[in-house]
C-alpha cells in the first residue's frame, strides 16, 4: 500500500484584531515538541509536515497532534493559528521570512512575490520509480480541479469577497512555472523541461516549479499541489485519500500502458479556473464526459474512477461517508461564507481559529472509523 504525508501551510494572526501577525520566527522558537514545523515565504505564515502513512487513521493522528502542537507555538507567540488558505482580514505588508532564498524570492518576482502569503495543502504519495512518477502526472492532470473544488476554503481576501470558493489558487497562478502542464512522457523531458524553466528565470531553482502535481525534489514522491488547506481535519483526510486513490489507479493505467488521453492545456486551465471560481456550489468539468455536470456527480464520477484503489486500501467507506458530510454541510469556503454572511470577518477569523484548534474541533470522527477499516483490512 502506498504511502501518503500531508504538508499544511497555515497563518498567524493577531488574536484580538484578526489580522496576520509576523511572528512565525518566535512561534518556532518556543515550539516545544516533536512535530516538524518549519517557515515560510513570509512570517506570516507556518508549516507543518507529516511523516508518511500506510494509513488514514494514524494519518489523522499526526495530522491532529501538529496541528495541536502548532496552536501551543502559535499561543506562546502571542498569536491564534487559522488554516485559510488566504487571510480574510486586510494586514500590513506581509514580511519576508529572513532568509536569503525567500528575500531573493521577493525581489525578483516582485508584486507575484508579495501577494504570495497565500496557504496550500500539498499531498505525497510514494512511487516507486522515476517512470512511475511521470505516469502518474501525466495521467492525473483532468481530476485535478475537482479535488481543488473539494478543499476550496479561502473566499475572503484582505476584507472583501474575492467571489471565489478558492482565491488563493488564482493567487498562486501569478507565479510563471504554476498550473496545469502537458505530459512530459518520460523522466528526461521532465527533466529538461524543469532544467529550461530554470534557465529562462521563470524559477529559481526546481523548488520554485510550482506545477500542479511535480516529483518530490528529495522523496521518492509525487507531490499534489493544487489544493487549499482545510480548516477541518476530516476535510484533508479526506483529499488525502482521494489523492492517494487517484495515484494508484494512475500508476496502474501506467504499468498496463494504457493510452494518454489527450487534453489540450488550456482546457485543464479553464476547469481549474471554473473549480476555484465555484467550489461545489456549481457544476464541474467531468474528466469522463468532457461536460459541465452537478458538482456532486463529478465527485461521484471521481470516486468510481478510483474504486478499485479505495477498495484495497480499505478506505471505501470513510471515502463515502466523508463526501457525503461535505456534500450535505458545505466544503471550507461554503462554510466561511456562512460565518462571514452579514459581513462581519473578525466572526470568519475567530470560527477559523476555534476549528483549526483540533482540541476545540465539533467533531473528530476520522481516526476511529479509519482504525477500524484499517483493522479490517
Amino acid at each position: 500500500m502506498r504511502k501518503m504525508g500531508i504538508e499544511e501551510e497555515m497563518l498567524l494572526v493577531d488574536p484580538a484584531t484578526g489580522r496576520t501577525s509576523s511572528v512565525s520566527e518566535r512561534a518556532l522558537r518556543r515550539h516545544d515538541g516533536d512535530a516538524e514545523i518549519e517557515h515560510e515565504l513570509f512570517l506570516e505564515q507556518i508549516e507543518t509536515m507529516t511523516e508518511p502513512h500506510s494509513s488514514l487513521g494514524d494519518l489523522a493522528d499526526d495530522l491532529r497532534e501538529a496541528r495541536r502542537q502548532t496552536v501551543a507555538a502559535a499561543r506562546a507567540a502571542g498569536a491564534s493559528l487559522i488554516a485559510s488558505g488566504t487571510s480574510p482580514l486586510p494586514g500590513d505588508q506581509p514580511e519576508v521570512t529572513p532568509k536569503a532564498r525567500y528575500e531573493r524570492m521577493v525581489s525578483e518576482f516582485g508584486a507575484i512575490g508579495e501577494g504570495a502569503a497565500v496557504c496550500g495543502m500539498h499531498v505525497h504519495v510514494d512511487v516507486s520509480s522515476d517512470a512511475e512518477a511521470i505516469g502518474v502526472i501525466d495521467r492525473v492532470r483532468p481530476w485535478l480541479p475537482v479535488l481543488l473544488a473539494l478543499s476550496a476554503n479561502s473566499p475572503y481576501e484582505a476584507g472583501r469577497d474575492t467571489g471565489h470558493a478558492s482565491w488563493r489558487s488564482r493567487r498562486w497562478t501569478e507565479w510563471p512555472t504554476s498550473g496545469p502542464v502537458e505530459p512530459f512522457g518520460d523522466p528526461d523531458t521532465y527533466r529538461r523541461a524543469v532544467e529550461a524553466l530554470i534557465t529562462s528565470g521563470a524559477a529559481l531553482d526546481e523548488g520554485m516549479v510550482y506545477f500542479d502535481v511535480r516529483r518530490a525534489r528529495s522523496l521518492p514522491t509525487v507531490e499534489l499541489r493544487v489544493t487549499d488547506v482545510c480548516t477541518d481535519l476530516r476535510d484533508g483526510v479526506l483529499v488525502a485519500g482521494l489523492v492517494r486513490a487517484l495515484v494508484e489507479t494512475e500508476a496502474r493505467a501506467w504499468s498496463e500502458d494504457r493510452p494518454l488521453e489527450t487534453w489540450r492545456v488550456e482546457l485543464l486551465r479553464g476547469a481549474r479556473w471554473h473549480a476555484a471560481r465555484y467550489g461545489l456550489s456549481d457544476t464541474l468539468l467531468d474528466p469522463g464526459t468532457r461536460e459541465q455536470r452537478p458538482a456532486a456527480e463529478v465527485l461521484g464520477a471521481f470516486v468510481d474512477h478510483v474504486s478499485d484503489a479505495l477498495a484495497d486500501a480499505g478506505d471505501t467507506d470513510l471515502v463515502h461517508d466523508e463526501l457525503e458530510r461535505v456534500l450535505r454541510d458545505g466544503n471550507g469556503a461554503a462554510r466561511q461564507r456562512r460565518v462571514g454572511a452579514d459581513g462581519d470577518l473578525e466572526a470568519v477569523v475567530a470560527d477559523l481559529a476555534l476549528r483549526t484548534d483540533p482540541d476545540a474541533q465539533e467533531s473528530r470522527p476520522v481516526r476511529n472509523r479509519a482504525a477500524s477499516l484499517s483493522r479490517d483490512v
